[in-house]
């Protein structure tokens, strides 16, 4: 399922899908030498050398509504040496995603999270081996028994991989915890999603039910164990590494927007 987010946004993000093939391209020369942050009518932007930053692809202006996003832009804008590489750039890379899908894209974010939820990571449950299961139980259902007394619902875990319909009044409720989220907000949850192949998660994490930590070590379990299990493989674990770094990213759009 997680897959299945990421190739849906390589299409709907186009700035974002592009970033995500950064080696296929040539890295564009820097361009600028001052980096600064200004305040707007709408919110704050960025700018190069006193010009407003704009997308990849559209030339849309960006502007974001939280000091603390621009902030972290316009770090990665400067941090940049001879070459403007947008893998080291992940909060511009967020950001540029979510302007250019444009607004009339956040309901479709906002449905797929509701889509994860539906068939969530956190109620396919292994039979075996008996410490999984348990670390499964301990972990999984905390966080269930958190999301069901902030929002009043049940859930219906399953055993296996065959789909489990849960109840259409839960599904009701936790759609509308997203209410109110805007375009930017919504992005991040959607990234969030995709790299912990959880919308649960995503909404705990929205909700203040769970720290970033608790909601990373929660998406990884099964990968933890089979880790100590087999050892871990170098190049997975520098995957991971990055994608904790976009799940980091994320997490903090939505900690600023929700402030």
């Amino acid at each position: 399922m997680r897959d299945e987010l990421e190739e849906a946004l390589r299409h709907s993000q186009d700035g974002y899908g592009r970033a995500q093939h950064i080696n296929q391209v040539d890295l564009p020369k820097r361009f600028y030498k001052s980096v600064d942050v200004a305040r707007v009518e709408d919110g704050y932007v960025v700018t190069l050398d006193g010009r407003q930053v704009r997308t990849p692809a559209q030339k849309i202006p960006v502007v974001v509504q939280a000091l603390s996003i621009a902030r972290a832009m316009a770090e990665e804008w400067a941090a940049q040496g001879e070459y403007i590489n947008p893998a080291t750039m992940p909060m511009v890379r967020l950001i540029n995603a979510a302007v250019e899908s444009g607004e009339s894209t956040a309901p479709a974010f906002r449905a797929e999270v509701g889509k994860f939820v539906a068939g969530d990571l956190l109620l396919y449950r292994a039979d075996k081996p008996q410490e999984l299961v348990a670390e499964q139980e301990a972990v999984w259902d905390a966080v269930l028994v958190k999301l069901a007394r902030q929002f009043d619902v049940a859930f219906q875990p399953t055993i296996g991989i065959l789909h489990q319909e849960q109840p259409a009044s839960t599904l009701t409720k936790l759609d509308e915890a997203l209410e109110g989220q805007g375009l930017h907000a919504l992005t991040a949850l959607v990234s969030i999603t995709g790299l912990t192949g959880s919308g649960l998660l995503a909404i705990a994490l929205l909700h203040q039910l769970l720290t970033a930590d608790e909601a990373w070590t929660a998406a990884h379990l099964d990968e933890d164990f089979q880790i100590r299990l087999w050892g871990a493989d170098e190049e997975a674990m520098e995957r991971r590494a990055q994608r904790r770094v976009e799940f980091d990213t994320a997490v903090a759009v939505v900690e600023a927007l929700r402030a």
